[in-house]
């Protein structure tokens, strides 16, 4: 298999349902909203977000039947450095107003200011943080 078919798949079904989403909820495919609305059950998105967050948790075993196996993946970090970098994503998501995904896919495909704005303050943060932690290894 072309080792770019996987991934230019996986981008052109996250650019399909991110617009399938605005256009038929007109809902932005943000995650941390998505999951959060998750916890408000009764609302009259929840079936959508549910769906949403289902088909991402669904991706990976497609993509091993599809391909005829997983992915591949490798975490470097132990399990404490993911749970505080995880808590670091959650603070961040909720002080910059949304996720990767929503300002990074959809914001600025709608050429959003602020979306353009977090998506420069999100990879300068990770090079940065690249950058000081090479310094320190």
């Amino acid at each position: 298999m072309n080792p770019y078919l996987p991934p230019l798949a996986g981008g052109l079904l996250i650019g399909l349902s991110a617009a399938m989403l605005l256009l038929l909820n007109g809902r932005i495919a943000g995650i941390s909203g998505l999951v959060a609305g998750l916890g408000r059950p009764g609302s009259a998105r929840w079936l959508a977000d549910a769906a949403f967050v289902l088909g991402l948790i669904l991706g990976p075993p497609a993509f091993a039947l599809l391909a005829g196996h997983w992915p591949e993946m490798r975490i470097a970090a132990g399990l404490p450095a993911l749970a505080f970098a995880g808590l670091l994503v959650g603070f961040g998501t909720r002080l910059g107003s949304g996720c990767t995904s929503g300002h990074g896919v959809c914001g600025l495909a709608r050429l959003s200011p602020r979306s353009i704005t977090a998506v420069l303050v999100f990879l300068a943060t990770g090079m940065l943080t690249v950058a000081a932690l090479r310094v320190l290894a």
